[in-house]
């Protein structure tokens, strides 16, 4: 399941709107866009473990 995160977070960046480009206040943000900002938290730092994982420790 390690491939499946690098791929989901390349396709979210293609496909889902970047809320920072747009400057999107949390305190003001609806609760889609809450969403949309935890679901990609989620998968950036899964991808993120799952490249360093693949990367030989020292």
């Amino acid at each position: 399941m390690n491939w499946m995160f690098p791929l989901l977070a390349k396709a979210n960046k293609l496909i889902l709107p970047s809320l920072t480009k747009r400057r999107v206040d949390l305190a003001k943000a609806s609760r889609w866009q809450i969403l949309l900002i935890g679901y990609r938290y989620y998968v950036t730092s899964r991808a993120l473990e799952a490249s360093n994982s693949k990367s030989p420790k020292n």
